[in-house]
């Protein structure tokens, strides 16, 4: 028998046979790109995650080699998928860029995303699906600086430090930047041990600054808390690369100085009114307490208030 010869191209009708008989029709050319676009992103290692606002997420950090490095692929791979998830009704993308891969967010711009925030080792892009103008939260756009205004009771002096890099050697409270994930009071402690060598206790949250347009905050907004910390050691030995001069001083001589910095003056007036008056007048103390999410715990700081309303249920 002579085997069957394949028909010309371009011959007969186009498309696949059919099982029985017949044939499928051609498949639609967008089909075939969502298709081969699904398949890259499968392979590629990427799982674009749901979150519970109507959003999803997708990190570049999961894509396997080498096609980590086809750029094209992926460029198709995301117009797909973004088209498939304006289908699903999603409300906006996150899409997540280590450095040593943003050649990629050339590819996400073109396709309209834009930079939502960057941190040490990656940057976030974002689209909004949804109708109308992005609802998206801004990244965090404050600073938080914290110092310790640590009294001696027994001698009603208080350490104050001169910073070694300001053009104005004024007296000023010890302190500096809170870590990420540090609460208020440790960052207190913390700074006032390193600049001085002070141990202390946190005590309550004294004041309050809020400046915005900050020229030490890259322009954006400045939180600046002062609290009252108690010692537990007393001999100074400061650190010679952060402060010019480090000093327990009597607590009416820094209210009446010139010498100190105008948040410092103010601060050691209130400081002044709770040593000679009571703490209870002036402090800001804090409660922790669960917070809705299983197994976090969140500090509420507030003035004391009598036991009698705190144990009304």
């Amino acid at each position: 028998m002579l085997p069957r010869r394949r028909p010309p191209s371009g011959s007969g009708s186009k498309g696949r046979h059919r099982p029985g008989g017949g044939r499928f029709p051609p498949p639609c050319p967008a089909m075939v790109r969502l298709w081969r676009a699904r398949s890259w992103g499968a392979l590629a290692g990427l799982r674009p995650r749901p979150d519970k606002f109507g959003g999803v997420s997708v990190d570049l950090a999961e894509l396997r080699p080498p096609l980590r490095l086809e750029q094209a692929a992926f460029g198709r791979w995301l117009r797909g998928a973004v088209a498939r998830w304006r289908e699903e009704g999603r409300l906006a993308v996150w899409l997540h860029v280590p450095i040593l891969q943003s050649r990629f967010a050339e590819a996400a711009a073109s396709q309209g995303f834009a930079f939502h925030h960057a941190e040490e080792g990656s940057s976030t892009l974002t689209l909004w699906l949804g109708e109308g103008p992005s609802r998206l939260p801004g990244y965090a756009t404050h600073q938080l600086g914290v110092a310790g205004a640590v009294l001696d009771e027994s001698t009603g002096k208080v350490l104050v430090v001169q910073d070694r890099n300001k053009t104005l050697n004024a007296w000023k409270f010890p302190g500096g930047l809170s870590n990420p994930g540090e609460d208020i009071g440790d960052t207190a402690v913390r700074e006032v041990f390193e600049e001085t060598g002070i141990k202390s206790e946190f005590k309550s949250i004294l004041s309050i600054r809020q400046q915005h347009q900050h020229p030490g905050a890259f322009g954006k907004s400045d939180m600046y808390i002062i609290c009252r910390l108690e010692p537990s050691s007393f001999n100074i030995s400061f650190c010679q690369q952060e402060c010019l001069r480090c000093e327990w001083m009597d607590l009416m001589e820094l209210v009446r100085t010139k010498d100190a910095t105008p948040i410092t003056s103010n601060v050691a007036k209130l400081l002044l009114y709770g040593y000679r008056e009571g703490f209870d007048k002036i402090d800001i103390t804090m409660r922790e307490f669960p917070a809705v999410y299983t197994g976090r715990f969140y500090k509420l700081y507030h003035r004391e208030l009598p036991e009698s309303y705190r144990n009304i249920t």
